[in-house]
Parts: structure tokens; C-alpha cells; sequence
């Protein structure tokens, strides 16, 4: 499984970085040392409604209240430039620029509010309620750095440098085929022997999930020719590509003869279940990792949420491509296969009394109960050489897509 995980990651293709619209940008790491221009705040500015002072002029409310002479009105976004004199004040909004020579803002709830002549009540010290010049950001300080996720907060911090796009790592392009002559679309009521195309959408949404663009290609006919064609255009339009269906027996064969001439595909067997029999390779001119995963829905998407996922997340740029994974107590017993590592599916909970995690085993180890993995919210992992886990006993359990 380790051997698995460590080739496929030495494998991620990072797509170039590109420029985007800042209100593009959410979800995806900077690839640039953003550099503020000018400073955050640009100008004094009053952090409160109230009045703009010189602070000295309103000490002596501390014994007894001060009157000041209201000289003007100052509000937000204004630009006419005032100048306050000694023993004055200026009637000032959230956000307008302070007059000249004031140094603090008097909240309302100090005054009496009245228009002309304001009373106040209590003194404030120099630069009290006031949002100072690039108090936030200097001039020449990095505002956003690179590897850093963008958030809403990322997006605000350039709006306000003024900054209207970005240098990012874009989402990596994944493509999603399935394959199966037995498969119809959902659209479509299945024959006898056929079954609905489940892997090409619960693919597309966990590759979704995972952070990328996908294409959900669909439904491929297992024709050689129909199949090549489809995968070589894909390759140039992706960063990684998976084929859901076929990865073992005669189909798994097929497959690989099909797409031989496009790169080596390792079919083979890997030391994990469900989803032990997958195929990995490197296909097309630009060596794009491609995967084979099984036709059982359960199957494949433990080896996405496994093998592809970290993928993914290692294109985005991630430093850790992992999801979060702690100790919880069995509340019952499990079993699992002796020589393959287990992913089985769990739910997770958190006990109030001791506030530590317990997980609760779902359905057996049947890769075909699709129905329990919807209900899972982890992924309980057993070691390659454990064949039981009694209640009560710790494991370990990472987390899935409701917990990420």
C-alpha cells in the first residue's frame, strides 16, 4: 500500500500557475508573494461615529465635562481636506479621514450629540477610536504569501491592497470515464444484465470533493479503437485521468492492449481492501497518471478517496495531501482481511463525557454495500497484519468528505 501511495505522488503533475480574478481565486493556493503597494489604511481614519479631536482639548473631562465648538461634518468617502483648530471639533463617521491636527475620536456615547456645542463627558487618550495609517499594512510588507490557501479572508486582504487578480496554482483537470457494456446512464432504464453508470458520477463528485475540475466523460463503449481515441483526447485535456470498470480478469487485459501504445499500465494487485485489483500508469507525451479502478462503486471509491484523492491534492499544491486521522474507540468488534490493509467504513462520534472519538463499524467488509459508505463518515484503517479488532480496543479512523 506504501510502495502504491509513494509512486503515484511522485507522479503529480502541478498544473503552470495562472492569473485569475481575485473573486476566482477561493480554494486555491497563491503561487506569488503578494506585495502591498501602499499602506492599510491609506489615511487616519475614525474607527467610530463621534467627534475628532485633538486629545489634550478633552483631558480635563476627567473632573468635569468639556465643551468644544462643533466646526464641521466629515463623512465617509469624503475628500474635501479639513483642518481642526485648538478647542474644536469635528462631527466624523465610521471610515471618514480625520481633519488635521486630530489625533482621537470621542465616541457618541461619551457626548451629549448635540450639532453645535458638544459636551464631553469623558476624556480619550491620543490616537483612541482612530484606524491609523497603514496600522495594518506597510508599504513593501507581503499581504498574502505564496503556498497560502486563499479564503474570503485572502480575498479581502487583496481587494483591500488593491489587487484584482492573482498569481495561483489552478485546480487540476480531472477526467472521469466508465467503462462496461453492461452500463446505461441514469437517464435510461437498465435491460436485463444491465446496471446503472454509478462510478462516473460518484468519481466526478469525489474528484470534486478533492478540489478539482472534472470532467465526467461518461459512459465509454469497451471497443479498443472507442476507447483509445477517448483516452488520448482526455490525456491532453487533463492532469489525471480515471477509468472506472475493468480493472481485473480478462476486461483488465483488454484495457491495457487497448491503451498499450500510450504508455505502460500496471494492472495489478495492491496490498489494501476493497480495491485491491487496480491498474496505475503514466500515458500519453506528458506522462499524465492514469488510472484503472474497479467496476464496484464501493471499490472505486475507497481507492479514489486512497490513492487518487492525495493526488489531487499534491497537484493543488498542498504541503499535507492527507485528510486528518485520529484515534477513536471500537464500540464493536471487526474483522479484516489478513495481508491487505483495511479501509473499512465507519462512523464517527464524539463521546461528551471524556470528549474523545468512538466509531461505530457500518455493515461488514462486503465491498458492495454501497448504501453503508453513503452513511460513513470515516474510514477505519487496519493494519495489513490484523485480522480482528475487538470492541473497545483503538484504532485508527480518517476522517471523509462530512469532516475534511
Amino acid at each position: 500500500m506504501d510502495e502504491q501511495l509513494a509512486r503515484v505522488l511522485r507522479a503529480a503533475v502541478r498544473p503552470a500557475p495562472v492569473r485569475v480574478a481575485i473573486s476566482e481565486a477561493q480554494g486555491l493556493l497563491c503561487a506569488e508573494e503578494v506585495v502591498a503597494e501602499q499602506a492599510l489604511p491609506g489615511f487616519d481614519q475614525a474607527a467610530v461615529d463621534g467627534y475628532a479631536v485633538r486629545s489634550v482639548d478633552v483631558q480635563s473631562a476627567v473632573d468635569e465635562s468639556t465643551v468644544l465648538p462643533v466646526v464641521g461634518e466629515i463623512t465617509a468617502g469624503s475628500r474635501q481636506p479639513r483642518r481642526l483648530q485648538p478647542g474644536q471639533a469635528v462631527r466624523v463617521e465610521t471610515g471618514a479621514p480625520l481633519p488635521t491636527l486630530a489625533d482621537a475620536v470621542v465616541p457618541l456615547e461619551y457626548t451629549d450629540e448635540h450639532p453645535a456645542k458638544v459636551t464631553v463627558h469623558q476624556p480619550v487618550p491620543s490616537a483612541a477610536f482612530v484606524r491609523r495609517t497603514g496600522e495594518d499594512v506597510q508599504p513593501g510588507d507581503v499581504a498574502v504569501r505564496r503556498g497560502s490557501p486563499i479564503g474570503s479572508a485572502q480575498v479581502g486582504l487583496l481587494a483591500a491592497v488593491g489587487r484584482d487578480k492573482v498569481l495561483v496554482h489552478p485546480r487540476p483537470r480531472v477526467s472521469v470515464i466508465s467503462v462496461g457494456d453492461e452500463l446505461v446512464d441514469v437517464d435510461r432504464t437498465p435491460g436485463q444484465g444491465q446496471v446503472y453508470d454509478v462510478n462516473s458520477y460518484a468519481l466526478a463528485a469525489a474528484a470534486r470533493d478533492a478540489g478539482a475540475e472534472v470532467t465526467r466523460v461518461g459512459i465509454v463503449s469497451s471497443d479498443p479503437r472507442r476507447l483509445r481515441e477517448v483516452v488520448e483526447g482526455r490525456l491532453l485535456l487533463s492532469e489525471i485521468v480515471v477509468i472506472a470498470g475493468g480493472a481485473g480478469g480478462a476486461a483488465g487485459r483488454e484495457i491495457r492492449a487497448a491503451l498499450a501504445d500510450l504508455g505502460e499500465l500496471d494492472m495489478t494487485r495492491v496490498a489494501m481492501h476493497p480495491g485491491s485489483v487496480q491498474g496505475f500508469g503514466l500515458l500519453g507525451p506528458d506522462a499524465i497518471p492514469t488510472f484503472v479502478l474497479p467496476s464496484n462503486p464501493v471499490s472505486a471509491l475507497v481507492v479514489f478517496e486512497v490513492l487518487v484523492r492525495p493526488l489531487v491534492r499534491s497537484a493543488l499544491g498542498k504541503r499535507n495531501p492527507h485528510r486528518r486521522t485520529v484515534s477513536a474507540g471500537l464500540l464493536a468488534p471487526i474483522t479484516s482481511t489478513k495481508g491487505r490493509r483495511g479501509f473499512l467504513r465507519g462512523q464517527l462520534l464524539r463521546d461528551p463525557d471524556n470528549d474523545t472519538y468512538l466509531v461505530q463499524p457500518l455493515g461488514t467488509s462486503g465491498s458492495h454495500l454501497l448504501a453503508s459508505l453513503a452513511d460513513a463518515n470515516c474510514l477505519v484503517l487496519v493494519d495489513e497484519d490484523i485480522t480482528e479488532i475487538a470492541a473497545g480496543e483503538n484504532v485508527q479512523v480518517r476522517f471523509l468528505s462530512q469532516r475534511a
